[in-house]
Order: structure tokens, then C-alpha cells, then sequence
């Protein structure tokens, strides 16, 4: 489905404009999807509660119903809605947050089925560093369903706001461009089992999961 032009907004990496981050809140509010910055790499994002956003962000990327997304949360206290979290890991998680790290952790009911891991009843999660990013999830006031912006064919996630703006202006409702933001994904624990599994090695140091 074509949508109009995206919006392009250049925010600050530092001090976010105000007035950006409100608008851009607004139009995930509204529904949209947005291409928006990390402290690992440039990621789509829609509110949880979107079905036609997660639906085009699934589009965007040519993933089936079986590719996991993320929730990315503000803090612990709002990740602490959507999953579970045994004592015997809480320590581990809370020293490693925020950072590049997505952990793979029983579901709650306020996770909508759809992104569930089919069997399983988990869900990725993530707070990220990035303080852009940290200002939009306050803005919320809810996580965004998110996926790095990996397009198919593409080797690398894309790093450049104005080239993701060019690329994807009519598949996406907004572009966030604070500068490059790197290209390596987060690292993945997978806590969802008796002993934590390092899923994928990225962004975030192994050494204290290991």
C-alpha cells in the first residue's frame, strides 16, 4: 500500500527537538510507521497495537508471520508489562539495560498473539541508549514494535537518515534522521529457557551472559 511522501524531521543526537519528537509521537499515534534511529542501528517502528503497521513493517522487509520483532521499552518498569522476568536473571538483565541488547523472555497477556513466538508465548525486548529514541518512548508512553532496517538483498542495515528518507519516502509515514547510528545489531539472549543462550553476537559485550 503507497502512502504520501514520509516526513523528514533532522533531530538533534544530543538535545531532541521538542517539538520533532512531539510530531513525530503523533503519527505513530495516528497509525504510522516510522524509520527511526538506535544505539545499535536504524530500526522500523509502529505502536503495539497496530496491526496494518505491523503488517507493512513485515512488508517493508518481506518477513513471513514467523520473523520475531521486538518490543522496544523506555525502561525496565515498562518492560516489566510485557515480560516476564525470573528472579535469577532480573540482576543480569537490569545491569545490561539500556544498552544494544535484546532479551527473549516469556510474554504477558498484553502482548498481542500476533507477535508471539508461535509455541513458545515469548517476545524480544529491548531499552535502548540512544537518547532520540529514549525521548520518542517517553513521548508514548508505550514501547514500539520494531525491527532493524534490514531491506532484502541489502547486506547491511541502512545508517543514513536521508538515504532510508529516498528509499522507503512512500512505504513509511516518517523518517527520524540523527546522524549515522552504526550497522551492527543488538546482541540477542535468549533467557526464555533453563540456561540463557546467546542467540546472536552483536552490539552489546557477551562476557556477563557467558
Amino acid at each position: 500500500m503507497l502512502v504520501p511522501m514520509a516526513r523528514y524531521f533532522e533531530v538533534h543526537p544530543d538535545s531532541p527537538q521538542r517539538r520533532a519528537i512531539t510530531q513525530v509521537a503523533d503519527i505513530v499515534r495516528a497509525g504510522g510507521v516510522i524509520a527511526y534511529p538506535t544505539d545499535s542501528c536504524y530500526a522500523l517502528g509502529c505502536l503495539i497495537g497496530s496491526r496494518d503497521g505491523i503488517a507493512r513493517i513485515r512488508s517493508i522487509r518481506h518477513l513471513d508471520d514467523r520473523h520475531h520483532l521486538t518490543l522496544v521499552c523506555q525502561d525496565f518498569a515498562q518492560l516489566g508489562q510485557f515480560v516476564y522476568v525470573a528472579n535469577p536473571v532480573f540482576r543480569a538483565i537490569k545491569a545490561a539495560t539500556p544498552g544494544s541488547y535484546t532479551f527473549i523472555l516469556p510474554a504477558t497477556k498484553d502482548v498481542p498473539r500476533v507477535l508471539q513466538h508461535r509455541g513458545k508465548k515469548t517476545i524480544g525486548v529491548r531499552i535502548p541508549r540512544h537518547v532520540v529514541t529514549q525521548a520518542l518512548l517517553a513521548e508514548l508512553g508505550e514501547p514500539l514494535v520494531s525491527t532493524t532496517l534490514l531491506l532484502p538483498g541489502q547486506d547491511e542495515p541502512m545508517t543514513q537518515g536521508w538515504e532510508i528518507s529516498d528509499l522507503l519516502g512512500h512505504a513509511v509515514d516518517a523518517v527520524i534522521d540523527s546522524g549515522d547510528c552504526g550497522t551492527e545489531p543488538t546482541t540477542v539472549i535468549d533467557f526464555a529457557q533453563p540456561e540463557p543462550e546467546i542467540v546472536r553476537r552483536g552490539a552489546g559485550d557477551t562476557s556477563s551472559f557467558e
